[in-house]
């Protein structure tokens, strides 16, 4: 296997984000934006109790890839911005203001005064300054916040509540980064731990819940925050949370946890799949379902690879998976076939649908032009080899095995022998970044085109090992314009070389469903795919 990179390299510090099992996905063009609907007057005081799949080990919002955790800390930080799930635009929270640089260099923000963190100190714009400055000192679990922050110059504070942030180039895509859960705004005490501690300890952040109890693999316990009163300007209810509590429970096996949905032992499960649905309909139980921004599920092809360096071959594969039966197998309900890399729930994206259309004899026609003919056995051979793929798949979704080996059906019809190969999860990072894989299987949660630059800039990470093309300057040219109309216009041309290219496989937007008995109302979601419980309440 290739050495793996310093991941205190900026070229490393990219990757946006980890395939998780449970994905919440955006408002954007989707059923079921929140739980059930409010017959009565709002409440406070409960406990919501929440079953999710898995535990990351690490109750860091800033370190923290996996949903089914996000869930739980994100509840903990507040950010400098929000987005909206509905129309993409980025509104004040921390931050009441903020100024961008012509050439989005350099972006001002005007904090709010009067904030608090839970162990009673200030939020200052030295306390912006030290949660920054600290990222680069993550280590690989701080991917996410690393990447953001790649190619920053300098965090610079201008007085008490004005804190400025300058970049090495323009950057247009930090102004949404900064409203995610990777650049949650923790104390500078929290800060200034060493990353280990933060992940076993927890953090003190100024958020409407504060850790009271991590259980590892089994329990993450929140209460409210008393005094509240900073909400994000997206938020209905202002001051404190309707909920006293918070206990996010890990249930690994979905039956069970449909089952404790069913019976009333807790509140809301992550992750609800085709084979539980029908039990789930109807009752006292609604179904949330949401498609998921950013780069879809598919295959990240090796470009480098010999037998993936003709672009024939590439595009062979793209017309030889029929996507929407492996949507309509496998998937929940309601799940889209990909008709672009990135999710339509994504701001930016455009429909590139023809492009994607199953054509099997398109497929063995392209696989014929590139030399590759058809064996006694089916499988394709030149001279003397056969046509064969190897994809590395690992085992934190349940759909993912059924649906490789539909693509295995799908691709054997055409002529390419595949091989599946499971690797431990822990391994994903490491196995895009090394490119020890002719494909790999996943997805990456953003809703933000820049997902595209973050992995296939030439210039960046290149996870795919993509050839440097005009494909740079469009990613690049996006990154550097805050000019709505212009950057939409990029990021849609950056698509369509991707696809068009067959860089990238795109086969299902992943769509998963939240489970939530119809006692629980406003149970909302952010634009980058996880729950807001700031509004939730239970009567």
């Amino acid at each position: 296997m290739t050495a793996l990179p310093d991941f205190r390299s900026s070229r490393w510090a990219a990757l946006t984000a980890l395939v998780t099992t449970s994905v919440l996905l955006t408002a954007c063009g989707s059923s079921g934006d929140s739980s059930g609907s409010s017959s009565g007057r709002a409440k406070s005081g409960g406990t919501l109790t929440f079953a999710v799949g898995s535990d990351a080990g690490c109750v860091d919002p800033q370190q923290v890839g996996s949903n089914d955790t996000i869930y739980s800390v994100r509840q903990i930080v507040d950010s400098l911005t929000d987005q909206d799930p509905k129309t993409g635009k980025i509104v004040p929270w921390l931050a009441k203001s903020w100024d961008i640089s012509s050439d989005t260099t350099t972006f001002t923000f005007h904090l709010r005064s009067g904030v608090t963190f839970s162990d009673g100190s200030k939020l200052t714009a030295q306390v912006v300054k030290d949660n920054f400055d600290a990222v680069p000192k993550l280590g690989a679990l701080g991917t996410l916040p690393k990447g953001y922050l790649s190619g920053v110059k300098s965090t610079t504070v201008v007085d008490p509540l004005t804190v400025k942030v300058t970049f090495k180039e323009p950057n247009a895509q930090f102004l949404q980064a900064t409203s995610t859960h990777s650049l949650g705004i923790e104390s500078s005490a929290s800060a200034k731990k060493t990353p280990q501690q933060k992940c076993s300890d927890g953090v003190i952040g100024s958020g409407p819940f504060v850790l009271k109890q991590y259980v590892q693999n089994q329990s993450i316990t929140l209460a409210k925050r008393g005094g509240y009163a900073w909400g994000s300007s997206l938020w209905n209810k202002k001051g404190e949370a309707y909920l006293d509590k918070l206990v996010f429970k890990v249930v690994a096996e979905a039956g069970v946890r449909a089952g404790g949905l069913q019976s009333g032992q807790v509140d809301a499960i992550s992750s609800v799949g085709r084979a539980n649905e029908a039990a789930l309909k109807g009752g006292q139980v609604a179904l949330q379902r949401r498609a998921n921004p950013g780069l879809v599920f598919g295959l990240g092809l090796n470009n480098s690879r010999p037998v993936l360096k003709d672009a024939r071959v590439r595009q062979a594969l793209l017309s030889a998976i029929d996507r929407q039966e492996i949507a309509d197998t496998v998937f929940p309900t309601d799940t889209q076939a990909a008709t672009s890399v990135l999710a339509h729930t994504t701001p930016d994206y455009t429909s590139l649908a023809s492009d994607l259309a199953f054509d099997a004899a398109k497929a063995k026609s392209l696989l014929d032009e590139a030399g590759w003919h058809a064996g006694s056995d089916g499988i394709r051979t030149k001279n003397g080899k056969k046509l064969s793929l190897t994809i590395v798949w690992f085992p934190n979704a349940a759909t993912n095995q059924p649906a490789l080996e539909l693509i295995q059906q799908q691709l054997r019809a055409v002529g390419v022998a595949v091989t599946l190969e499971q690797r431990q999860v822990t391994q994903f990072a490491p196995t895009l970044q090394s490119g020890d894989y002719e494909a790999v299987w996943g997805n990456v949660t953003r809703a933000d085109p820049d997902i595209l630059r973050s992995s296939f800039s030439t210039k960046l990470a290149n996870f795919y090992r993509v050839p440097a093309s005009g494909l740079d300057a469009a990613l690049s040219a996006q990154a550097a314009t805050t000019d709505p109309a212009k950057r939409g216009q990029l990021a849609g041309q950056a698509q369509q070389l991707i696809v068009r290219n067959a860089y990238y496989a795109p086969v299902v937007e992943l769509q998963t469903q939240l489970g939530v008995s119809k006692k629980v109302h406003d149970l909302n979601f952010d634009a980058s795919s996880r729950i807001q419980l700031h509004d939730t309440w239970i009567g």
